[in-house]
Parts: C-alpha cells; structure tokens; sequence
C-alpha cells in the first residue's frame, strides 16, 4: 500500500538514501531541509527513479521553533494523512546558541523533533509510525543544558540530545499506548559516513545505506509496528535496552517538562500540567 512519509533531514546522507529506497517503492515522498538547492537536486534524483510516488519538498531550518511551526502547517495544509514521519535531521557539531537560546544540538536532535511529532500527530493516527533516529552515543542528561541555561563540549551535547529523544520516545509512546501511532527510536548504526560523522571526526565512516536500510524496515516492516516504545539497535541488528535513564520514570518525566516548558517559552504550545 502506498504511504506518505516526511523524512526529516532527507538532502543527504542516510536520509536521502532513505528516500530513495522509499520512492523507488512507489511512496509518497515529503523531503526536508534547511538549503533550498539541496532541497531541488534531491527532488530531481528521486524524480529519475523508476516508479516513485509523489514528490514534495519543505524547507525549514530545526534550529528555529518557528520553522519548524511553520514546516507542521505546511504539511497539515497538503495532507489530511501522513502515515510515516522519520526524524532523521541531526547536528553534532559546531556548538552554538540558536534565536531561541538553546544549544543548537538539542534545539535539533531533541526539541524540534518533539515539537514537529506533537504538531503532527493528528494526521498520523492510531495507524502511523514515527521514527526517531537515536545513536549508540547517550549519556544523562543535563537539564539545565537542555533547557539553554548551561553549555556542554561537542561530543556531550550531542550524546545527551539523543538520550534525550530516546527518553521522550518511550515516554509519548507509552501515553497515547494504542491511541497513537508506534513510536520507535533507532540507532541507524555507528559511524556511518553521513555528512555529520565526516565533519565532526574527519572520517569517511561506514556505508550510510547501512542505516537508511533500518529506518525503513522501521518504517514499513510489521515487526516495527508493534514495538512502540522501543528501541532498536543496529550495531547489534535487534531490538535492546537503550541508556538506562530512558527505562526511568522519573528522570524521563523531568525531560519532558524540561522540553515542555521550553516550547511554552518559544511557542504557542500548552503548558505543561
């Protein structure tokens, strides 16, 4: 059955490998990124596959909570349904400080994903799916880094954002349980050469269709559909307990008042209770 899937992230890398593999199987595509070319010359290679399904683009920088507002509405304004959205788009390096004063690393990786699943949601339903892309790399999490009102080395950030998303996965997974869609976060695979792992380790990395494969066997394979809450592990090829912090009540519902509060400060969206 044909679906539309947004792919966050999806000019480059393990996500443009995704799309691929996902538009030669006659999906429905929604591409993303920040640069308008790579967005064109993404949309014109997936255009030359054999049997691709519908083609769309959106461009919106992560970063910013109001694109990523703005990158929802648009969505909401073509589709009544998205049966798939991948949040693939991530920063490691270089630190900075977005307008929203967040570290860019969990204004990308953690909050804006969280933002963008909460906007959709409505169209994705009890029968969508919503990939997360983790990483083998977590470690605690520093609230008040999250929260803007700290600053973290490269590497710390980056292994907190994603514990981060690992832990609000499972949390937003267990609260909708069979009233929303399947919540999956995925470690795609270590050190794949994606864009990201060449700038921030000056490697060329492993094969990133490595991890394009998995995210859209999480996509589409019914194992994946009945695993909400969980999280898969490429390196080990199943599905295995993430950083223990993300199994913990408590330090999972500190994050996600922690990242609540900070799209209260920088969105319409509510309060948390």
């Amino acid at each position: 059955m044909q679906k539309t899937i947004l792919i966050t992230g999806s000019t480059d890398g393990i996500g443009l490998e995704a799309a691929k593999t996902l538009a030669s199987l006659g999906h429905n595509i929604l591409l993303h990124g920040r640069n308008p070319k790579k967005l064109v010359d993404a949309e014109k290679m997936l255009s030359a596959l054999p049997g691709v399904g519908r083609l769309e683009s959106h461009k919106a920088d992560l970063s910013r909570m109001a694109d990523v507002e703005a990158l929802a509405t648009g969505v909401a304004e073509k589709h009544t349904k998205l049966d798939v959205l991948i949040n693939n788009a991530g920063i490691y390096a270089p630190g900075s400080i977005t307008e929203d004063g967040l570290d860019v690393r969990f204004a990308v990786n953690t909050i804006a994903p969280y933002l963008l699943t909460q906007r959709l949601l409505p169209l994705l339903g009890a029968s969508g799916r919503i990939v997360n892309v983790s990483s083998a790399a977590q470690s605690p999490v520093d609230a008040k880094a999250l929260a803007g009102q700290a600053s973290l080395p490269d590497g710390a950030a980056y292994a907190q954002s994603k514990l981060a998303l690992t832990m609000w996965s499972r949390s937003l997974a267990l609260s909708l349980d069979q009233n929303g869609p399947a919540i999956i976060a995925v470690n795609p695979g270590s050190m794949l050469g994606s864009k990201m792992v060449k700038e921030a380790f000056g490697v060329a990395g492993g094969d990133v269709r490595i991890g394009a494969d998995i995210l859209c066997r999480a996509a589409l394979d019914d194992e994946f559909g009945t695993a909400s809450g969980q999280y898969f592990d490429n390196d080990l090829g199943r599905f295995a307990s993430p950083h223990p912090d993300a199994l913990d009540p408590e330090k999972t519902e500190e994050i996600v008042r922690v990242i609540e509060t900070v799209l209260a400060q920088t969105t319409d969206i509510d309060q948390p209770k």
